[in-house]
């Protein structure tokens, strides 16, 4: 059983263990591993909240993060949402996505979401497992969950174009999935739904959302770089990326 190495962390009660290697879903040929912290039910919102500080994600009731063997390529990020501006292109986002309606809907499985989410994995990541998830994995990988989690959904004239899955922290916003209708040519619903949450979280005056983890050489990670001051977890503390990361959307 591996231990955090942050001595420090509020998590007396908690244990941490190790999964065995599996394949990497971002950098070929690597193997992955994962750190997750149990029992499940000990994790209130209190401890979410500093364990997403510390690094950590959610899916479904498992709270983890990378462990992997000689990688520390995964970067966990986040955004300070006072200090943002967004660029021409998230402009651009705002304007065009701004007529769609968001709405909060129950954590309970909806036909139409599902149909949704298995478009839009069969188009964005094929091959990848996930695109043949079934209505239960599904369930187990977004509606359950053990902590404050919000699932807005998205629509344009009654039709849903999108849902989000948001967990509520102490200091803000943690991104836990977004899916949307992929074949709507020209959309910018990522970046319109990641601008959205910022909004919100400057709403309830939350300083920071909270965007899992940035891959330098994972073009499906590349986008968070995009938005901009980001702030990564090096070395157990919070600072600034620097302005050189790559901004692909407007290279």
């Amino acid at each position: 059983m591996a231990q955090p190495d942050d001595a420090a962390l509020p998590f007396s009660l908690l244990q941490f263990y190790a999964t065995s290697p599996y394949p990497c879903s971002y950098l070929p040929e690597r193997q992955a591993r994962s750190q997750v912290a149990t029992p499940a039910h000990l994790i209130d919102g209190e401890i979410y909240s500093s364990l997403v500080r510390a690094g950590f994600r959610r899916s479904g009731i498992f709270t983890y993060r990378p462990h992997c063997d000689g990688c520390q390529a995964c970067t966990p990020v986040r955004l300070p949402v006072a200090d943002f501006q967004p660029n021409r292109s998230q402009r651009r986002a705002l304007k065009k996505h701004c007529h769609l309606v968001a709405r909060e809907r129950p954590l309970i499985f909806c036909d139409e979401h599902y149909a949704l989410y298995a478009r839009y994995q069969n188009t964005r990541h094929a091959g990848g497992g996930m695109d043949e998830d079934s209505h239960e994995q599904y369930a187990q990988f977004l509606l359950q969950s053990r902590v404050d989690t919000r699932l807005i959904e998205f629509s344009e004239n009654d039709v849903v174009r999108m849902v989000s899955l948001i967990d509520v922290l102490d200091d803000g916003l943690s991104s836990v999935y977004t899916f949307y209708d992929p074949d709507i040519h020209g959309a910018s619903f990522g970046a319109y739904n990641i601008l959205w949450q910022m909004a919100q979280c400057q709403a309830n005056g939350l300083p920071y959302l909270y965007l899992g983890y940035w891959i330098a050489e994972s073009r499906k990670m590349a986008y968070k770089a995009n938005f901009r001051p980001l702030e990564g977890l090096i070395d157990g503390r919070w600072q600034a990326l620097p302005a050189s990361a790559p901004d692909l959307d407007n290279a």
